[in-house]
């Protein structure tokens, strides 16, 4: 009646020195598959946080930017969360600084495609 507990008993400490080198083989997989994530998706996009990060940073009075709604305007005031920006026409509108996209200077900057 015990013999399935007996005979698994066996075969566990007969094969103990060869099952933690095939123990560490199971895990190569999954540490390749991290590293390939990390290198194509995690990295770059850290990067991209911190560049825009740097970015919001250098914000000036002045500077013509994006929101990320697509909205153009120049930053007429600043303050550490919010952004003042003066639109089409004179009108002012506040978004907040986390909001800005970029500076409108790249959008015109570019060619356009046919």
């Amino acid at each position: 009646m015990f013999d399935f507990i007996i005979s698994s008993a066996q075969a566990q400490t007969g094969t103990a020195g060869a099952s933690g080198a095939a123990g560490f083989m199971q895990f190569v997989p999954f540490v390749l598959i991290f590293l390939v994530m990390y290198f194509l998706m995690i990295r770059p996009q850290a990067k991209k946080a911190k560049e825009e990060q740097a970015f919001l940073t250098k914000l000036t009075h002045g500077d013509e930017v994006y929101t990320k709604s697509g909205i153009l305007g120049k930053i007429t005031g600043i303050t550490e969360k919010v952004v003042t920006l003066e639109v089409e026409g004179g009108a002012k509108m506040k978004v907040l600084k986390s909001h800005v996209g970029g500076s409108a200077a790249q959008i015109f900057a570019e060619p356009v495609k046919k």
